[in-house]
């Protein structure tokens, strides 16, 4: 913003009135776009609450941090705007730390504020001082120290370039007591205006490299695409979807992304990745890192053609070469190279045909192979038939939320949202205990939307108390709970590796009814161990959220010696 602006913006509030450091924060946080924060109170931070009531920022207060800073992840996805978690100092910060950690390996936009004790006490051992922005800078983009009020709105829109530069993630910005505080004319703040002081990200890198792209895809026999979580996080999914149905790609979708093609559509593909990759002559890996969860790169086809787009120039050609990379927004560089294969003949739709209808043969056939234990009748409960279950219940306007190890491993497997942004999961982090934010922030962004999270028993413990804070603030969500009494996906790979007798150490939990839990607080809550009785347990915690307001809570006790099948291979390490 010019200075020209920056006096015109200072004269509109020329009247001797006086700010304090707490309301420029939350002048900064709507100009942002901010409407709501997740926070847990502490003396430190409390004017910024009063500056939140008079800019019309809803205050959600939690009872665990970690769950603040989830739900600031989980609005962020679900809304496309900036999440943000407000916590005081010390363990309000470090108990947010699994929640901004969990946001960075997300690629998640989210703004942490933090509390810290006054610079006139700085190391003197004020109450919960602690290094926050030291312990803060790895894992978040931005992390610094406010160190004066008049520069704490312009410190926000500072931070936020750095959320929103590339690839999104998380900041921190640490404010004293005395400089949330401290008062000063308004005119001696620097209060940048919305809109004006950030360049446009949807750029489309190297114009001769979206031809090329449009080249590849045009000459290739056997395509196929993964739109993966960045899809959606950039809104690029209309571009993503047109390009896949001009071209006649076969789509695959991981993270964020799953839900941008309904089940069902031609160009939705679930069960054959790893076979379309073994025979593909071109891949499109669009807004997902060659991590772990894509085995380093080594699951595509050596003689392939790949080519990788992300919004981050670090993550193109990490761990595996490619044949061509693009760095930019996903939408806007698919969107340019379906203009570019506008008009050539038939852009190869045609010949894909047999290409399409022999991935469709091997879903079919990958799905013959799994429904035994999708249908099975067996008691303890499959979990495989839970997934199932989860699935044919799930409406149009269902927000489903995995929360766990192989509770995530095994519903991928079954689970297919209706609409885009309407799966969430713990991402690359692996964290345990999402669920109760995410689900929170998702209804809360949503209210007439139907919000499931399907727990295993371990995450649900986490952080389940603040099922309570969904039901206060009117955000009232459906609980399944996998319940096998473990922590299994680890209880797996003990066993393997030491036997049977030193199996269970450290991963045994006990029986809980946890539909006590649900009913303790007011709402519906039912235990599970007739299979046939799952569809109909769902629809009575349906039909109770939606006449009584509160959380439900569905109990599947589930068999224990069942495992997902990356699992027993231990993909997850290799």
């Amino acid at each position: 913003m010019s200075d020209t602006a920056t006096n015109t913006l200072a004269q509109k509030d020329k009247s001797g009135k006086m700010i304090s450091g707490g309301h420029l924060v939350a002048k900064g946080l709507k100009n942002e776009g901010v409407d709501t924060i997740f926070t847990l109170c502490g003396g430190h931070i409390i004017d910024i609450y009063d500056g939140c009531l008079d800019e019309g920022i809803r205050i959600i207060d939690v009872r665990h941090e970690q769950v603040a800073a989830h739900a600031a992840d989980g609005y962020a996805r679900q809304t496309g705007k900036l999440g943000c978690v407000v916590t005081t100092a010390g363990p309000g910060c470090t108990n947010a730390v699994t929640g901004i950690a969990t946001a960075l390996r997300s690629e998640t936009p989210v703004l942490h504020i933090g509390g810290q004790g006054a610079l006139t006490q700085h190391k003197m051992g004020s109450l919960q001082d602690l290094p926050h922005v030291d312990m803060m800078a790895p894992i978040t983009k931005f992390a610094a120290s406010v160190r004066s009020t008049e520069r704490i709105a312009d410190m926000v829109a500072m931070a936020a370039r750095e959320i929103y530069a590339g690839a999104p993630g998380p900041a921190y910005l640490e404010i004293p007591r005395d400089v949330l505080d401290r008062e000063i004319p308004v005119e001696a703040a620097r209060i940048p205006a919305a809109g004006h002081y950030r360049a446009s990200t949807r750029s489309i890198g190297d114009p001769k490299d979206i031809e090329k792209l449009a080249d590849i895809l045009v000459a290739a026999e056997r395509p196929c695409i993964l739109l993966g979580s960045q899809v959606w996080t950039a809104r690029g999914h209309e571009e993503a979807i047109a390009l896949v149905r001009a071209l006649n790609l076969p789509a695959y979708f991981n993270g964020a992304g799953r839900g941008l093609l309904p089940p069902g559509d031609p160009h939705h593909f679930h069960r054959t990745r790893r076979y379309a990759f073994d025979k593909a002559d071109a891949i499109v890996i669009v807004g997902t890192p060659f991590d772990f969860r894509m085995g380093y790169g080594k699951r595509l086809r050596a003689e392939a053609t790949v080519v990788q787009i992300d919004l981050d120039y670090r993550t193109v050609g990490k761990n595996r070469d490619i044949s061509l990379g693009l760095v930019g927004d996903p939408g806007a560089i698919l969107g340019a190279v379906h203009a570019a294969t506008t008009g050539r003949t038939d852009n190869g739709a045609k010949r894909r045909e047999a290409w399409l209808s022999e991935l469709r043969a091997a879903e079919q056939k990958a799905t013959d192979k799994l429904m035994p234990m999708f249908l099975s009748d067996k008691t303890p409960i499959h979990p495989y038939r839970v997934a199932w279950e989860i699935n044919e219940f799930l409406s149009e306007d269902t927000i489903y939320i995995g929360d766990g190890g192989d509770v995530v491993t095994i519903s991928a497997q079954a689970v297919q949202p209706r609409r885009p942004g309407h799966w969430m999961d713990p991402g690359a982090l692996g964290s345990l205990g999402v669920g109760t934010g995410f689900a929170m922030a998702s209804k809360l962004a949503h209210p007439n939307k139907e919000v499931l999270c399907y727990y295993g028993d371990g995450a649900f413990g986490m952080t389940a108390f603040d099922m309570e804070t969904a039901n206060r603030f009117g955000a009232p969500y459906i609980a399944v709970i996998g319940n096998n009494s473990a922590m299994n996906q680890i209880r797996y790979g003990q066993i393997a590796k030491y036997g049977a007798q030193r199996g269970d150490i450290g991963n045994k939990l006990g029986d809980v009814e946890f539909s006590k839990f649900a009913q303790m607080l007011g709402g519906y809550g039912e235990e599970v161990r007739d299979p046939n009785e799952i569809g109909p347990a769902l629809r009575r915690a349906r039909e109770a959220v939606q006449r009584d307001g509160r959380s439900a809570v569905v109990n599947i006790w589930v068999d224990p010696n069942e495992y997902a099948p990356g699992t027993k291979a231990q993909t997850m390490y290799k």
